[in-house]
C-alpha cells in the first residue's frame, strides 16, 4: 500500500477565504466588561514574565494578517487563554493524544495558554462569531470534502481565525481547524513509525494558521503550503510563533 506523504494547504490557500467571508460578515467592537480589562491589566507582569524568547537565526515566517498601518501581527491576546473544544466525530481512536501534543507544541512555542473545554457536537466550522461580537471556541474536528469542500484533492487540513476590532486594533478571538478524515485513516498506526508525527505535523501547521501565521516559500518551514515531509516547526516558524506571543495585553 502506498502510504505517501499529504501535501498540506492551510488558510493562506483554502482556508482563509473561508476564515474572510466571516471576518467580513462580523467585525465588531469587543463587549469585554472593565472587570475583565482590569484583571488582564494586574496580570501583565506576571504573563510577560513567561513570554518565549524569540529564537535567533536564520528562516522564514509570514503574519497571515498584521494591524491597520502597522507591521505588527495581529494575535491572540497573550493575557487570555485560547479557549477551544473538539468533534471527535471522524477522527482516529488517538485524537486526545494527537490534539494535546499538538496544543502543547503550539504553546510552548508562543507561550499562548490553551484551555480544553470539551467536547462538542458542533460542527460550524466558518461561523465562530455570534451576535454582539460573542466568540465560540476553536473549534478542532474532521469532515471530508463533501461536508467541507476546501478539503478537495491534497488538502488535509484547514485552519485559521477571526478578529474582533478595539479601538482600532484587532485582536484574533475564535477559529478553527479541520482535518482530512480520508487523510488521517490512511495515515493510521499501522501505516508506519511515522504516521504519528505526520498526523501532529498537519495539526501543527493548521494550528500555526489559527494563532496567526501564514505560509512561507522556504521548505525548510513546516508552514510551508505543500509540506510533504517535515514534522516540527522550523527556526523561521519558531520565530514567528515567539513574535505572535510577544505582541502587548489587550
Amino acid at each position: 500500500m502506498d502510504h505517501r506523504e499529504p501535501r498540506r494547504h492551510g488558510p493562506v490557500l483554502p482556508g482563509v477565504l473561508v476564515v474572510l467571508a466571516l471576518i467580513g460578515l462580523v467585525v465588531v467592537r469587543d463587549p469585554s466588561g472593565t472587570g475583565d480589562r482590569l484583571r488582564e491589566l494586574l496580570g501583565t507582569e506576571q504573563r510577560r514574565a513567561e513570554a518565549v524568547s524569540v529564537p535567533t537565526g536564520g528562516g522564514s515566517y509570514q503574519f497571515a494578517a498584521t494591524q491597520p498601518d502597522s507591521d505588527e501581527p495581529v494575535s491572540w491576546n497573550p493575557c487570555r487563554d485560547i479557549e477551544y473544544v473538539v468533534n471527535p466525530a471522524g477522527a482516529p481512536a488517538h485524537w486526545r493524544q494527537l490534539v494535546e501534543r499538538s496544543v502543547a507544541t503550539v504553546s510552548e512555542a508562543t507561550g499562548f495558554r490553551f484551555a480544553f473545554v470539551g467536547q462538542t457536537d458542533d460542527r460550524n466550522f466558518t461561523d465562530r462569531i455570534g451576535a454582539l461580537g460573542r466568540s465560540a471556541p476553536v473549534l478542532i474536528g474532521w469532515a471530508d470534502e463533501e461536508e467541507v469542500p476546501e478539503l478537495a484533492g491534497d488538502v488535509a487540513g484547514v485552519g485559521g481565525a477571526a478578529y474582533l476590532e478595539t479601538s482600532g486594533r484587532w485582536t484574533y478571538s475564535t477559529g478553527m481547524v479541520v482535518l482530512d478524515t480520508d487523510v488521517f485513516v490512511d495515515l493510521s498506526p499501522g501505516a508506519g513509525p511515522r504516521a504519528f508525527d505526520l498526523q501532529a505535523a498537519i495539526l501543527d501547521h493548521e494550528l500555526g494558521h489559527v494563532v496567526g501565521l501564514g505560509h512561507v516559500e522556504s521548505r525548510a518551514e513546516l508552514m510551508h503550503a505543500d509540506n510533504i515531509g517535515r514534522t516540527s516547526f522550523g527556526t523561521g516558524d519558531l520565530r514567528g510563533l515567539a513574535l505572535l506571543g510577544a505582541v502587548p495585553c489587550g
